[in-house]
C-alpha cells in the first residue's frame, strides 16, 4: 500500500500534462501511485497517460467511456486508490520539488491528521504571483493540531480538492463525493474541514497553481456558473442530516453566499444578462438557510448581504459599481479602450469592411510578408487543386514584389488592394503573424500553420530567457494569438507547446506540415535534378550543414572550422552550407564559398530542396532537424555549445542525451569528434540508425505526404480532415540520392 496516491482528472489539457506529471513522478518521495483519469478528452491527453504508464508503474492509466466533469473524475480516480493518503491534484497544475516528501515528515512527525493542507502560488501566463491569501494562516499554523471548531479562523483555507492530503480512510468512511457541475470542490472541503478531528497545515508552497489565459471553466462566462447554488444546497442537506454539526452552520453559511457574491460580480463568470437570476437565486439561498441569530460580517460582504435580505438589485447595481469606480478610478472603469479597439475603430469603419467577406477568397503569408514558401506555400499550391473556387492573393514586402514567381496573385502591404482584400478575404494563411493593422472581422478564419517543431523555448515561455525574449512584444503577441482559429501541428509535442505557450482559443489541427508533402512526393529524378541545379558532382556525399541562429550572439560564427572539416573529409563529400536567414552576412563563408570549399546554399529559395539533395544533415539546434528526419537519411549533431544553448535560450528537451526518441543520430561536441563521425562511419552506423528511427517515430507523427490536402479540406472545404494519417511503417519517403 504506497503511503500516497495522487489522483489527477483529465480533460484537454495535453499541452499542461507532461508537465503535471513529471512534476509528481519526479518527487524525491517515491512511495506514491498516480491515478490519471482520462474524462474522455478529445485531444491527446489519454496518449499522453498511456505513454507515462507504459514507463512508469507507479502511473495507472483510467479512461472513462464519457466525460462525466471533473467532480465525478476525481470519483473514479478515488475509488481506484489505494494509498494511505489521497491527493487531487488538477492536471494543468504542478508540485513542487520535495513537496511529497515534506508532507509525509510531518505525518512522521505528528501522527495520522485527518487532512494535512498546504500553501500555493498561482503561476499566470505571463509570470508568477505572489504570496497566497492564506500564507499568514500556514505560519500562523506552525506544526499544531486542530479542529475546525477550536480555529475557525481556517475555514478561509483556499476551499479547493487539491491544496490537501486527506486520509484515505477518513474520506472514505465519510462517505465523501464530489458532485458534478462546477464549484464541486468547495462544498465536499467544508464537509471534510468541519468533520476532521485532527488538522494540520505545512508552511510550505506546494502547488503551482495555473492561471491560464484562457481554457479555465472559471474564466468561461455562461449558465453552468448557476451549479453553485446546487452545490451548496447539497453541503446544507449534509449539515441538516448532521445535528452535531450545527456549530459550523454560520460560517459555512457566510462562506457560501460570499462564495456566490464573489461570482456574481466577475463578468467572466456570470454574464450580464444573467447577473439580475444569479442575484435572485442567491437571495433565495440566503432566505432559505439563514442561520438563528446569524451576524453580518462587515465590510462588502455584509454590506451585499443586506441587499440580498431585502432583494434589492438595482441597489446592488450601484453599490458594485461605486465599489469598482473605488477599485479601479472612473476613468479606467468609463474609458478603458483596449488595443485592439483602437486597431479595429482605425480600419472597422472603412468602405471595404461594410462590404460582406468574400466566401473565395483567402490571403497567404510567408516569415512575415517575404516570398511564398514554407507550409503556406505548400497549402496555397494544393488548394488550387482540391479548392480551385477559392483565389489566394499573398501578401509580400515591396522590395519583393518584382521576384513573386508569374501567376502567383500578391499585393504589397499598404497599398490600396491590400486593404481590399485584408478587409473581405474569409481565409487567413500564415506560418509567422499578419501585421496589426489588419483587424479581425467576424467570420474570418485564420490558419496558423508555423514553421517548426519546437525544440527551443517559444512564446511565453520566452520571457524566462532574457536573450531569447529581446525585442518581443508579449502583448502584441497575444493579440496576433487571439485572431487564431486553427494552429497546425506535426507530432504532439509541437501541440502540447503551442497550446501551453500560446494561450488561447484556438483549435489544433493535427495534420502534418504540408512543406514536408514532398520528402513523400518526390521521386528519384527529382533527387537528381535538384543536386544537378545545385551543382553537386556525382559520385559525391552532400552533407547539409544548417545550424541555428543564437541570439546571444552579435555576429554568426560556425561553430567548427568550415574550412578543415572540408579538408579532413575529403573529395568524397561535400558541404553545403545554409546559414540561418538572420545570419546570411557572412564574409567567411562568401569567402569559403568562391574557393570552392563549400557550397553555399544560403540563399536558395527552397529548404525542402536542399533536404532532397543531402545524403546526410549535419545541424546543431535547428528544427530543420525534424523535417529532415522524415527522409529518414543519416543525422549528425554538432553540439559543442549545448550547454551554453539549452541555458541561455531555453530548450523543451534534452536533444544530447541519447536516449531514443530525443536524439536523432550521432552526437559530436569537437570539432575532432565531429570529423571521426564520417570517417569512422558512425554517422550512419547500426547505433545511429536505431536512434534515427526512434526520433522519426516521435516527431513525425503526422507527416505522411498528405498533409496539405487534410488542411484545405478543412479550412477552405469545411470537411474532415482527410485522409487518414499513414501508419510510419506504411510510409516511403524520396528515394536517397
Amino acid at each position: 500500500m504506497p503511503r500516497f496516491s495522487v489522483v489527477i482528472p483529465v480533460f484537454k489539457v495535453q499541452g499542461y500534462l507532461p508537465e503535471c506529471l513529471d512534476s509528481v513522478l519526479e518527487q524525491s518521495f517515491q512511495d506514491i501511485e498516480v491515478i490519471a483519469v482520462n474524462d474522455c478528452s478529445p485531444d491527446n491527453c489519454g496518449t499522453i497517460i498511456d505513454e507515462y504508464a507504459a514507463r512508469d508503474p507507479r502511473v495507472q492509466a483510467v479512461h472513462l467511456p464519457q466525460n462525466v466533469g471533473l467532480g465525478r473524475a476525481r470519483n473514479a480516480g478515488l475509488e481506484r486508490a489505494t494509498g494511505d493518503y489521497v491527493l487531487f491534484l488538477d492536471s494543468d497544475d504542478s508540485y513542487t520539488p520535495g513537496l511529497l516528501q515534506a508532507l509525509a515528515a510531518r505525518l512522521d512527525a505528528v501522527g495520522e491528521l485527518d487532512i494535512l493542507a498546504f500553501d500555493h502560488i498561482r503561476t499566470y501566463w505571463h509570470g508568477k504571483g505572489g504570496p497566497s491569501q492564506s500564507a499568514e494562516l500556514f505560519e500562523r499554523a506552525g506544526t499544531d493540531v486542530f479542529r475546525l471548531q477550536d480555529r475557525p479562523e481556517y475555514i478561509h483555507l483556499f476551499l479547493v480538492a487539491w491544496n490537501k492530503a486527506f486520509r484515505r480512510a477518513f474520506f472514505l468512511e465519510q462517505g465523501f463525493q464530489y458532485a458534478p457541475g462546477l464549484y464541486e470542490d468547495a462544498p465536499v472541503t467544508q464537509m471534510a474541514m468541519v468533520t476532521a478531528e485532527r488538522i494540520g497545515c505545512l508552511n510550505r508552497v506546494g502547488i503551482e497553481y495555473r492561471q491560464r489565459r484562457h481554457g479555465a471553466i472559471t474564466k468561461t462566462p455562461g449558465r453552468k456558473h448557476f451549479d453553485i447554488f446546487e452545490q451548496y444546497e447539497g453541503l446544507f442537506a449534509f449539515l441538516d442530516e448532521r445535528p452535531e454539526l450545527a456549530w459550523s452552520k454560520p460560517m459555512l453559511f457566510e462562506r457560501a453566499v460570499h462564495h456566490m457574491l464573489f461570482s456574481l460580480k466577475r463578468s467572466e463568470r456570470v454574464r450580464p444578462t444573467d447577473r439580475k437570476e444569479f442575484f435572485g437565486r442567491t437571495a433565495d439561498f440566503y432566505a432559505a438557510h439563514l442561520p438563528d441569530g446569524f451576524t453580518l460580517p462587515g465590510g462588502t460582504t455584509g454590506v451585499h448581504m443586506r441587499l440580498l435580505a431585502k432583494r434589492s438589485f438595482r441597489t446592488y447595481q450601484t453599490a458594485e459599481f461605486a465599489a469598482r469606480v473605488k477599485r479601479a478610478g472612473p476613468r479606467k472603469v468609463l474609458g478603458a479602450t483596449s488595443r485592439v479597439g483602437k486597431h479595429a475603430a482605425a480600419g472597422l469603419y472603412t468602405l471595404q469592411r461594410r462590404r460582406p467577406l468574400d466566401p473565395n477568397l483567402a490571403v497567404y503569408s510567408s516569415y512575415g510578408d517575404l516570398l511564398p514558401s514554407c507550409n503556406p506555400a505548400a497549402v496555397f499550391d494544393r488548394a488550387k487543386e482540391l479548392a480551385p473556387h477559392v483565389h489566394g492573393v499573398w501578401v509580400v514586402r515591396q522590395e519583393l514584389a518584382d521576384q513573386v514567381p508569374a501567376g502567383i496573385d500578391h499585393v504589397v502591404r499598404g497599398s490600396r488592394r491590400y486593404g481590399e482584400v485584408t478587409a473581405r478575404a474569409t481565409y487567413f494563411v500564415s506560418n509567422d503573424g499578419f501585421p496589426d493593422d489588419i483587424a479581425k472581422r467576424p467570420g474570418q478564419i485564420h490558419l496558423q500553420t508555423h514553421h517548426g517543431t519546437p525544440l527551443k523555448r517559444m512564446g511565453t515561455d520566452q520571457r524566462e530567457y532574457p536573450a531569447a525574449a529581446q525585442g518581443m512584444d508579449f502583448d502584441r503577441l497575444l493579440d496576433d494569438v487571439n485572431r487564431w482559429d486553427l494552429s497546425l501541428s506535426s507530432n504532439q509535442h509541437s501541440t502540447e507547446q503551442w497550446e501551453r505557450v500560446y494561450p488561447g482559443r484556438f483549435e489544433s489541427l493535427d495534420a502534418g506540415y504540408p512543406r514536408n508533402d514532398r520528402f513523400y512526393t518526390a521521386g528519384a529524378e527529382d533527387v537528381a535534378a535538384v543536386r544537378d541545379r545545385l551543382g553537386i558532382p556525382a559520385g559525391r556525399t552532400a552533407l547539409l550543414y544548417a545550424p541555428t541562429h543564437r541570439e546571444y550572439r552579435k555576429d554568426w560564427t560556425p561553430t567548427f572550422d568550415l574550412r578543415r572539416v572540408a579538408e579532413a573529409l575529403g573529395d568524397d563529400f561535400v558541404l553545403l552550407v545554409r546559414a540561418h536567414h538572420l545570419d546570411r552576412e557572412n564574409p567567411v563563408l562568401d569567402a569559403l564559398a568562391e574557393q570552392g570549399s563549400v557550397i553555399d546554399v544560403s540563399a536558395h529559395p527552397s529548404v525542402e530542396d536542399l533536404c532532397l539533395a543531402a545524403d546526410a544533415l549535419i545541424t546543431d539546434y535547428s528544427s530543420l532537424v525534424f523535417d529532415y528526419a522524415n527522409l529518414d537519411r543519416p543525422i549528425v549533431v554538432d553540439a559543442s555549445d549545448w550547454k551554453i544553448y539549452s541555458e541561455v535560450r531555453g530548450v523543451t528537451f534534452d536533444l544530447v542525451s541519447g536516449r531514443p526518441g530525443d536524439t536523432p543520430g550521432t552526437v559530436a561536441t569537437t570539432e575532432d569528434e565531429l570529423i571521426d563521425a564520417f570517417r569512422s562511419g558512425r554517422w550512419r552506423g547500426a547505433e545511429a540508425t536505431e536512434l534515427r528511427s526512434a526520433f522519426r517515430e516521435r516527431f513525425c507523427q503526422y507527416d505522411d505526404g498528405h498533409a496539405a490536402e487534410r488542411v484545405v479540406r478543412r479550412v477552405f472545404l469545411g470537411q474532415d480532415p482527410e485522409p487518414a494519417i499513414v501508419p510510419p511503417a506504411r510510409r516511403t519517403p524520396a528515394p536517397k540520392p
